[in-house]
């Protein structure tokens, strides 16, 4: 009788566990807009809580904190508020402009990241600046329904629309 072999079960990460504890953390505070005492404890129990399950359930979370990847994510939110700001003001010109010419259209483009954490954070980088909504992701490649389409070149449009992200994004998740 052959005994199948055993997959090691990823051990939890000290490291992933505070970083993800202290992301869900700031986001309690960001939306409850209070630092009064019950509300921080609260928001400290849940999060540890939540981090501790989602850590022990998957291997999403399990990232290495470093300085070099702290201040790539640090750049990458300054990149994400210039794109979103650029993005914004494309869309009030499109609101106010007498005339609209807009080329609504979806195109395809290479995602260039692999872990799963680094895919959802593009995606989700991609759909929340305003004019480009991410439809459907194939194999290495997404489909961005995008507002006013500039090329149907699937690497020109990668560029345009994941160049601004890919750098840091891959220096922190891979």
């Amino acid at each position: 009788m052959s005994e199948s072999p055993v997959t090691p079960q990823p051990r939890s990460s000290p490291q992933g566990l505070i970083f993800l504890s202290a992301f869900l953390f700031v986001v309690w505070l960001i939306v409850n807009s209070s630092v009064e005492p019950p509300i921080v404890a609260v928001g400290a129990l849940v999060s540890l809580v939540l981090a501790f399950i989602f850590i022990r359930r998957g291997n999403v979370w399990k990232i290495t904190a470093t300085p070099a990847r702290a201040l790539h994510f640090i750049a990458y939110t300054g990149v994400f508020l210039a794109e979103l700001i650029k993005a914004n003001v494309n869309m009030l010109r499109y609101v106010y402009a007498p005339r609209i010419a807009i080329r609504p259209g979806i195109v395809k483009v290479r995602m260039p990241l692999q872990s799963a954490i680094g895919r959802l954070a593009l995606a989700n980088s991609i759909a929340l600046t305003p004019g480009s909504l991410v439809m459907d992701l194939k194999d290495d490649h997404l489909f961005i329904h995008w507002l006013d389409v500039k090329t149907t070149d699937p690497e020109e449009a990668t560029r345009i629309i994941i160049g601004p992200f890919e750098k840091h994004l891959g220096a922190v998740f891979g």
